[in-house]
């Protein structure tokens, strides 16, 4: 475990519907107070455009989600665009759609074979592959979930997990237990919290993060100890997505001595 600070960043997802310049959106981030950030797919920029405006706004890319299909069609250019910007975390956010639709372990399984290849291919190219799950892959199929199908069909170098906290909880599992399975292999978490029922269902239910259900003093040494360095904050549909994500920092930043 290592003793350097955890970082806090942000997920520009949390901000996607303020501008739909990428500029707009770096400069919210900023002003958010973070320094690190967790980017969205940018189809429409190089990889120099899209370093140029991190740097106008001190920011820099700590990962990204990255669609499965640009790097199954196009591996060498999604690698070239983040080499460009410095970025060596390409991070899956959904499974191939086909995938979620067929609800059956082998496909799970098999999915979880594939991510192990691109793994491979992506350490080749000096980066790292993970997945970062939403609830769906708390759903148990022949008595196993789907997110342990996925992980244990791929080897720990080849793959890592980002756990989405909320996403865990809201799919009926314990994320410290899963946290603690996984120990070693969840450097980055997205930290997202939910509200308590009934609330904030303009929001999708979901809270800033220490202002829902979730007990971060309890999930963050839990996190701590599975050898998190990076807490990367998400909330998919915020009322004011600046001050959304200033509050989370906020917070996480009140429980840096548990990090």
């Amino acid at each position: 475990m290592s003793n350097e600070k955890a970082i806090i960043a942000v997920q520009l997802y949390s901000l996607r519907h303020l501008s739909d310049s990428f500029d707009e959106v770096a400069a919210a981030a900023a002003a958010a107070g973070y320094k690190e950030v967790e980017l969205i797919f940018l189809p429409d920029h190089s990889g120099e455009e899209a370093k140029a405006v991190l740097d106008r706004h001190g920011l820099r890319a700590v990962s990204a989600h990255v669609p499965y299909q640009a790097l199954a069609e196009d591996f060498a250019g999604t690698v070239e665009f983040h080499r460009a910007i410095g970025n060596d975390r390409l991070i899956i956010p959904m499974p191939d759609p086909e995938v979620r639709q067929a609800a059956e372990a082998d496909t799970w399984r098999a999915f979880g074979q594939t991510l192990n290849e691109l793994g491979v291919r992506c350490r080749a190219e000096g980066m790292r592959l993970g997945y970062h799950n939403h609830a769906f892959e708390m759903e148990a199929f022949d008595g196993v979930r789907a997110i342990d199908l996925v992980l244990g069909n791929a080897e720990p170098e080849n793959l890592f997990w980002e756990p989405d906290l909320a996403w865990i909880t809201d799919g009926d599992a314990e994320p410290q237990e899963l946290v603690g399975k996984y120990a070693g292999r969840c450097p980055y978490i997205h930290a997202k919290d939910l509200a308590p029922a009934g609330e904030n269902e303009d929001q999708m239910g979901l809270a800033d993060v220490g202002y829902g259900r979730l007990d971060w003093d309890a999930l963050i040494p839990a996190c701590r100890a599975a050898g998190a360095t990076c807490y990367i904050v998400e909330h998919d549909l915020p009322k004011e997505p600046v001050a959304s994500v200033r509050r989370s920092r906020e917070f996480l930043e009140s429980r840096a001595a548990l990090m």
